[in-house]
């Protein structure tokens, strides 16, 4: 995804648990850095995982293990100097081929929307909710 803002806005809102809430989480305890541990919820009701930092390379790369057992890495660069490329990688899925797909599909419709709402954010001022939306209709799915 192209962002229009510079690397180190981008880089930011992945690290800062106050701009992080804003499009994404519904609570993070803490900053990331590297080696840090910290416990995020995610917007959808009982979601939650705890995230360590194993590499942070600032303003560059991001890199955490979920508690899951899965990885993932943030990679943002610089495009002209006004603006940045996000890439978002997500692998270690466990499971028979066919829930690995499964799992693969469904991360990357959920980050595809996670940098999209980053990006309304940081270039308009204000989320679009699409993270938010997208939480409430898993809890509907999930009731009915």
């Amino acid at each position: 995804m192209l962002v229009r803002r510079p690397a180190a806005t981008v880089f930011h809102a992945f690290t800062d648990p106050d701009v992080i809430t804003r499009f994404w989480l519904a609570t993070a305890s803490g900053p990331l850095e590297l080696g840090a541990t910290v416990h995020w919820e995610f917007m959808v009701p009982g979601a939650r995982v705890d995230t360590t930092v194993v590499a942070f390379e600032q303003d560059r790369h991001l890199r955490w293990e979920w508690s899951d057992g899965t990885v993932v890495d943030v990679t943002v660069a610089p495009v002209d100097g006004h603006a940045t490329t996000v890439r978002v990688e997500q692998r270690g899925f466990p499971g028979s081929p066919a829930e690995v797909l499964a799992a693969v599909v469904e991360a990357t419709q959920g980050f595809t929307i996670v940098v999209c709402d980053l990006k309304t954010l940081l270039e308009h001022g204000t989320s679009m909710h699409l993270v938010r939306d997208k939480a409430e209709l898993i809890r509907a799915h999930s009731t009915t």
